[in-house]
């Protein structure tokens, strides 16, 4: 289960990216080795939508 750490990003952070920093392990667990995550690549390149910003 993922850390309180994780479920908490601070304000003005991605909650989707926090998550996926802070509990890395099950964020990506169906990935194989040295395989990019479709979803941290897309916020890598298109940036965060609004509604994953913490107000």
């Amino acid at each position: 289960m993922a850390s309180q750490t994780a479920l908490n990003p601070p304000a003005n952070e991605c909650r989707q990216c926090w998550f996926h920093a802070y509990a890395s392990g099950e964020a990506h667990a169906d990935l194989g080795p040295r395989e990019d995550c479709p979803a941290c690549v897309d916020h890598m390149r298109n940036g965060h939508p609004d509604h994953l910003i913490v107000r």
